[in-house]
């Protein structure tokens, strides 16, 4: 299992040093969500100050681009990074899509399906002499002159991750991507009842010869070296989830326990602003089930029960460990 740590995207000063750190600890990834940052920037700083450890998103928007953009983007970052990039794309969802990058939102399943068939025509074109000839329902992709075409990358395509929640997202994942970006907002049994079935049937219809399918999953985890650490991250882990528990497409997680009620509650609240309120509904049996709550010596434990034989990328930089702790529990996870 590799370990991937996260850098902010609104701090572009302190990238540099924090991804050496990072590299220097063992890590095996940073990752950048894009949420009030754009999440590319970072990376090629990133990638500017390390030689080894790989670069993600975690996720970009791509609904929010069209496929050229970010096959363009990402040809550079795996120029520059010498191979070490992968491309994680989300759908994010249509209030957003619409209301903050005023783009077009139907269908979101099928247009990620030929967002990532698009990008794999546009890198044909580049790195195979392919004549680029894509026609969708979505995208159209038919003009690629020399003078547009990249020369500047020998590592070719990069791994391509979809995000998902859904099982006809999931499918998509399976069929067209590398690997999956697992929702933190997923429990185990979720993952083993509906998203691993969902990602199979994806890569039965799949006609991307892309090798290994990799799992990647941001863990939630409530730990704590004393009282009040565990006290304050339990409340931020469980506005978290009371905040995607509150959103119409999470709701099939909730119902998997029989708990899909709560997420008009949240979701109501939400309305009113009522953030507090909305983390006070999440009780202990939920937080159980979506995150790992366990003393900090029997985190890795938890993990590796729960996720061990799924999870080939888990995101989780270990700021809880004492006492030099960080990479005996790293090195305990990579045995998973």
């Amino acid at each position: 299992m590799k370990i991937d740590a996260g850098v902010m995207t609104t701090d572009l000063g302190g990238v540099g040093a924090r991804a050496k750190d990072l590299e220097a600890a063992g890590f095996d990834g940073i990752v950048t969500a894009e949420m009030s940052g754009d999440p590319f920037l970072p990376l090629l700083l990133a990638a500017e100050h390390t030689e080894r450890i790989e670069l993600m998103t975690s996720i970009a928007v791509a609904f929010a681009r069209n496929p050229m953009i970010v096959a363009n983007l990402s040809n550079d970052l795996q120029a520059f990074s010498k191979g070490r990039f992968i491309l994680g794309l989300g759908s994010q969802i249509k209030p957003h899509i619409e209301k903050r990058f005023s783009m077009e939102w139907s269908k979101p399943a099928a247009r990620m399906r030929e967002f990532v068939l698009a990008m794999r025509a546009i890198w044909d074109c580049w790195y195979s002499g392919e004549k680029l000839s894509f026609r969708g329902e979505f995208y159209q992709h038919t003009l690629m002159t020399p003078m547009f075409t990249p020369t500047n990358n020998p590592h070719g395509a990069p791994p391509v991750v979809v995000a998902a929640v859904g099982p006809m997202m999931t499918e998509v994942a399976g069929e067209v991507a590398d690997g999956m970006i697992v929702h933190a907002f997923t429990t185990e049994r979720y993952l083993r009842e509906v998203t691993m079935p969902a990602i199979e049937r994806g890569r039965a219809a799949s006609k991307h010869d892309g090798g290994e399918f990799e799992l990647c999953y941001p863990a939630f985890i409530v730990t704590g070296n004393d009282e009040r650490e565990w006290e304050t991250m339990r409340a931020g882990v469980a506005k978290q989830l009371a905040f995607y528990g509150s959103t119409p497409a999470y709701r099939p997680v909730l119902e998997c326990h029989g708990w899909g009620e709560l997420q008009t509650e949240l979701n109501t609240l939400s309305k009113r602003g009522e953030w507090d309120a909305m983390g006070e509904r999440i009780t202990d049996e939920i937080l159980e089930q979506f995150a790992v709550v366990a003393e900090p010596d029997k985190v890795v434990g938890v993990l590796k029960a729960r996720y061990g034989d799924l999870v080939g990328r888990l995101l989780c930089d270990f700021s809880f460990a004492r006492d030099g702790k960080r990479a005996e529990y790293m090195e305990e996870l990579r045995s998973a």
